[in-house]
């Protein structure tokens, strides 16, 4: 542009360069004949290289104000002024150069074609070298915008529509084009060999969320399949694939339908942003592993319990509540399975099921894994139907080249009036599955209130009994046993104890379970053990030298690694005598594990401690089991007692095992005896030994004082 009020310079100026290529590009030339004239011309051209202008026009200074107009009003700091005068006076060149934002000074005298065309050739190239810089500055400015755009985006679809969007920007282009990735739409666990379309513009939305293949232009996928197996960017004429690199080696392409004629800058700005978009792929692929993570259970790929309970959530508070329901499904015996056939079996065996569910109900019903072996079903309650659902188990299932049976239990819950949110839901449907699983296995129960209030007594119950013992609220009382024939004291049985605040009595078959339960049993039994030994050793110290003690152990005392530490533990602190100490355990225990009970029971004798069998004839005991365990004593249960009547045989049992034991070498002893007439049929079966109200109620450690106190004066 030549900014001059004299024309003949105009002229002048032209013919000296007009014939002449910089940078093998003729120039083209702009014209203004003052200031006012030049401001009208860069209000709408701003793409100049070069300003030649003048200093002195209508005004003295009227070039150097244009400088300042120039660079601070319209903000071209592109541009390369040349600053020319014929009066250098007006404008000295030291001051110009210092004050105003020129690029160079000359006099037009000094301007020959030569020098002119030197100067307008110098200040080109510096425009070019400008003009580059700025616009790697922009496009660097653009990348980061883009990619930060990019990053907050979630989900591999979502990331896919942002890469387009943002390279179209980038580019300036607007095209058409679609990006393709070896993955379903859906962040799945399950690997797919094909290409799938996951974003495209308007001209490819026909083809999204299919494969690849479904494009019917075999071009297209060629281009696409190249770039892939060579893993780089592909660009031709008519087409352009874009080439995504990532941490997880999933191929991802971006294609264009468009050639992209771009100068090395511009493939080093692609290039800077393709490698953006590759770490933004490995972040969102990471974050759809953790979100995967998070919600999905990794053996089945089903919904996991947090999933469960956000849908579960979903449901409650919309109008899908008045008819859905939630069910609970537990393979019976699996634990069993899984020991026996391997963990690797058993994971084939809870896929396999979960592919049943999945085909069968999963169109219509959310299916989730909530445990080891439970499954979650969520929906229509005419879909979630427990008949419908054990049908699934009637036919085998195939794992491994095998046939395995199954049969599954199932608690259930309708959500229709359910006023609790999600967690309260399963946790209400977990207990209606506990009680199917008492009542029957193979079977369901529905959730009742009446179960929530049963569960919740027991939780508290549970509660307040932890709180009793840490405040030694607990305390035993102590039943003499007898010997019938001459009504001498043999010893007493331990019992424990519970009474609240409020003076009420917990029966101890409503918190012995809870305890053992809880575990808190093994806790209470260590104490009982120490307590009963201790009032041992204190009897005898009152010269009942020949008082024996009998103390109940539960099943999850006696079971535990460190019984046998605890009992010696117990011995050493109290210095009471083994071989006035009795172990009482029931037939179940014995039933339970008999090889562990037996190596117990063993280390247990060493001690001199005996051992008798509670509640005996209430387990169906097998005999030869029976004959294997080193005990000393079989006690007959109390039922067994109370069905002595007269003129009755029901109190056959009690002769039965009488009999039985006597046939063992064991001492018979019975409990519960509360008249004269069952007192005599015990003696006329030869049982000796008894414990009952009928002799003495358990009794306080001071009232047993008492008592014995009395027994030695009436004998």
């Amino acid at each position: 542009m030549i900014i001059d009020d004299d024309p003949d310079v105009h002229s002048a100026t032209t013919f000296a360069l007009g014939s002449l290529e910089i940078q093998h590009r003729p120039l083209s030339f702009l014209h203004a004949y003052s200031a006012a004239e030049a401001r009208d011309i860069l209000q709408h051209e701003t793409d100049i290289a070069i300003i030649l202008l003048d200093v002195v026009m209508e005004q003295e200074d009227a070039g150097l104000q244009l400088v300042s107009h120039i660079r601070k009003t319209l903000g071209l700091s592109d541009v390369r002024i040349i600053l020319r005068t014929g009066q250098p006076g007006y404008a000295p060149e030291i001051d110009a150069i210092r004050d105003y934002d020129i690029n160079d000074y000359k006099t037009k005298s000094e301007l020959t074609r030569t020098k002119l065309y030197t100067a307008v050739t110098s200040a080109i190239r510096s425009y070019e070298q400008i003009c580059a810089i700025s616009a790697s500055r922009r496009g660097l400015e653009m990348i980061i915008h883009a990619s930060t755009e990019l990053m907050a985006l979630q989900g591999l679809q979502n990331f896919a529509v942002g890469v387009l969007t943002q390279i179209s920007g980038l580019l300036g282009l607007h095209c058409d084009g679609f990006v393709c990735a070896r993955q379903a739409i859906h962040d799945t666990q399950v690997a797919d060999s094909e290409l799938y379309i996951i974003a495209a513009t308007n001209a490819y939305t026909s083809v999204l969320n299919q494969p690849l293949r479904a494009l019917d232009q075999a071009s297209v996928a060629d281009i696409v399949q190249r770039s892939l197996q060579k893993r780089h960017s592909i660009y031709e004429a008519e087409a352009t694939a874009l080439y995504f690199s990532n941490v997880a080696q999933r191929d991802f392409t971006l294609y264009l339908n468009t050639g992209l004629h771009l100068n090395e800058m511009d493939k080093r700005l692609l290039g800077v942003f393709c490698g953006n978009v590759s770490v933004g792929l490995d972040n969102v692929m990471l974050t759809s592993r953790l979100h995967n993570y998070a919600f999905y259970d990794p053996l089945t790929g089903l919904a996991n319990r947090l999933k469960l309970l956000q849908t579960l959530n979903e449901v409650l508070a919309s109008s899908l509540k008045s008819h859905s329901a939630l069910s609970l499904i537990d393979i019976d015996h699996f634990a069993e399975t899984n020991d026996a056939l391997g963990h690797q079996f058993g994971d084939l065996l809870l896929c396999s099921v979960a592919q049943r569910l999945q085909n069968h109900f999963g169109k219509t019903c959310q299916i989730a894994r909530v445990g080891s072996d439970t499954f979650a079903l969520l929906g229509d309650e005419k879909m979630v139907r427990p008949e419908e659902i054990l049908t699934l188990f009637n036919s085998p299932f195939d794992v491994d080249q095998q046939e395995v049976q199954l049969s599954s239990t199932i608690g259930l819950i309708k959500l229709d009036e359910y006023d609790s949110d999600g967690s309260e839901a399963l946790k209400d449907t977990n207990i209606a599955l506990k009680r199917a699983k008492t009542n029957q296995r193979g079977g369901y129960e529905y959730f009742t209130r009446n179960m929530g209030v049963e569960i919740r007594e027991r939780v508290l119950l549970m509660h307040a009994l932890r709180a009793a013992f840490e405040h030694e609220k607990l305390f035993l009382v102590y039943q003499p046993q007898i010997d019938m024939r001459s009504g001498r004291v043999l010893g007493a049985e331990a019992l424990l104890r519970w009474k609240t605040d409020e003076g009420k009595f917990i029966p101890p078959d409503q918190f012995i379970p809870i305890a053992e339960y809880s575990g808190l049993i093994v806790e209470i039994g260590e104490w009982v053990l120490r307590t009963a030994c201790l009032e041992l050793v204190h009897l005898r110290s009152l010269g009942y030298t020949d008082f024996q003690m009998a103390i109940n152990v539960s099943q999850a005392q006696f079971s535990h690694p460190l019984f046998m530490q605890t009992l010696n533990k117990a011995l050493e602190d109290t210095q009471a005598p083994p071989n006035f100490i009795e172990l009482e355990i029931t037939e179940s225990m014995a039933m339970k594990d008999p090889d562990l009970l037996i190596k117990t029971l063993y280390q247990i004798k060493q001690l001199g401690i005996s051992i008798s069998i509670d509640d005996f004839g209430t387990g169906f005991s097998s005999l030869s089991h029976l004959q294997k365990l080193d005990v000393d004593k079989l006690k007959i249960d109390r039922a067994f007692v109370n069905a002595i009547q007269k003129n009755s045989s029901e109190g056959s049992i009690a002769k039965m095992i009488v009999q039985l034991g006597q046939s063992l070498g064991l001492s018979i002893i019975a409990e519960g005896v509360e008249s004269e007439m069952q007192a005599n049929t015990l003696l006329s079966y030869d049982c000796h030994l008894a414990q009952g109200y009928l002799y003495a109620k358990p009794l306080t450690r001071e009232d047993l004082q008492v008592w014995m106190g009395q027994q030695t004066l009436l004998s």
